[in-house]
């Protein structure tokens, strides 16, 4: 299939399956979507076990096989969906949970990344599914990431404290970014050690010290590139009044920061943050008239639901092309616990030592926990590593997670909020 075929499918089945969702089941938009598509999914491979002379299994495969997961989330709509995302957060108030923020996107990652990998080889082996140690550090590093569009997503809805909202949302945006240092640098080590020359994205094989100059420039110079592609676009935003104009400005800003940012080998994800936050805050207040803001929300706004229905309607559809095992469903069904488990300890954690001296809502470590969603940028990861026996099994285990985070627990964010607030 072409690419525009491709895009045609994917945009008439996300509308069809909103539709359906907004006018009869009303479920949150991204819950029912990935409902929906799954169910979609099952009933196809039932109707092929059914009628195994339909060739309607292998048609979708193959479709799937023409869209590159990783490619198309990473590297396109990861970028649009950050900003978008990023446009919403109040500056003021995630300055002033900067530091809980920074503290749960950084420790708390590396914590969960330890406990996740360290708690599913001892399942893996346990349930006689050889894996080496260093692949579950990797299973560790691509789940531990809450995801910002999930994340975000769900947030709309849920009208909790500005405080609160803040320190959910910050760190959802910025640990993507850390959590894809950590990745790359740990399936470099696995490549090296499965014969791999070069490892992932040609960084080769690593030690600590590399491993630490990688994430600065990656984090540091991702920040800086976002600062000064945001206040350029800024600077021209405040000479024009002009919605058109500064929406494609906008769009500009997005795209030519991602691209620069992956010829410098800086990290994307955090450019465009940092760029959505100053244009949604700076560039709002001083740079656009009430009407060009409307005009650049609604734009962006559309943008996100658009994208994200594919999205998440692409999550549902890839159950097609996994392969399950009976042992691998076992052990995906621990792991949902451990991931949990290491969840609420990465939280716990940092916000005990920051507790000392800042005060939290009460129950903020459940409610953290709960919210710490896992959705399309764990699953890419996964797809994007190298071939080996070891894949299969972390990705059946990903999507498991991923399945129990977006249906169970974002349909149940609302019940946790309520009972703590």
């Amino acid at each position: 299939m072409s690419i525009f075929d491709i895009i045609a499918v994917l945009v008439t089945l996300a509308a069809l399956i909103g539709y359906v969702n907004h006018r009869w089941l009303k479920l949150e938009p991204t819950v029912g979507l990935l409902m929906i598509s799954l169910a979609s999914s099952l009933g196809i491979m039932v109707l092929h076990w059914a009628f195994p002379q339909l060739e309607i299994v292998t048609s979708m495969r193959g479709m799937l096989g023409d869209i590159d997961f990783n490619q198309a989330l990473m590297h396109g709509m990861l970028g649009f969906l950050l900003f978008a995302g990023a446009l919403h957060v109040d500056l003021e108030y995630f300055v002033r949970a900067k530091g809980t923020i920074a503290s749960l996107a950084t420790v708390g990652l590396l914590m969960s990344t330890f406990l996740v990998g360290w708690l599913s080889w001892l399942v893996f082996n346990a349930l006689g599914l050889e894996i080496s140690f260093l692949a579950c550090l990797v299973f560790g590093s691509l789940i531990s990431p809450t995801d910002p569009i999930a994340v975000m997503g769900t947030l709309k809805t849920l009208n909790a404290p500005k405080d609160l909202e803040a320190n959910i949302a910050g760190e959802s945006l910025f640990n993507d970014g850390v959590a894809v240092v950590i990745f790359t640098g740990l399936v470099a080590l696995l490549s090296a050690k499965m014969g791999h020359a070069g490892g992932h994205g040609g960084h080769g094989e690593m030690g600590a010290s590399q491993l630490a100059i990688f994430f600065l420039r990656e984090a540091g110079g991702g920040a800086l590139l976002g600062l000064v592609s945001g206040y350029f676009i800024y600077r021209l935003m405040l000479s024009i009044d002009d919605y058109t104009v500064e929406v494609m400005l906008s769009l500009a800003l997005v795209m030519g920061s991602y691209a620069v940012a992956w010829a410098l080998h800086v990290s994307g994800p955090i450019a465009v943050v940092v760029a959505g936050i100053l244009i949604g805050n700076r560039g709002r207040n001083f740079a656009m008239s009430p009407k060009v803001a409307d005009y650049l929300e609604k734009f962006w706004e559309l943008l996100d639901e658009m994208l994200n229905a594919i999205l998440f309607m692409l999550i549902g559809i890839e159950v097609l092309v996994i392969s399950f095992t009976s042992r691998s469903v076992l052990a995906g069904m621990i792991i949902i616990v451990i991931v949990l488990a290491a969840r609420f300890i990465s939280v716990y954690v940092p916000i005990a030592v920051i507790g000392v001296k800042s005060k939290f809502p009460r129950g903020v470590v459940r409610i953290l926990t709960w919210a710490g969603l896992r959705g399309g940028i764990s699953v890419a990861l996964a797809l994007s590593m190298p071939p080996g026996p070891e894949k299969n099994l972390i990705l059946t285990s990903t999507y498991m997670v991923v399945l129990f985070s977006i249906v169970v627990q974002g349909m149940t964010i609302k019940k946790v909020l309520r009972k703590f607030l």
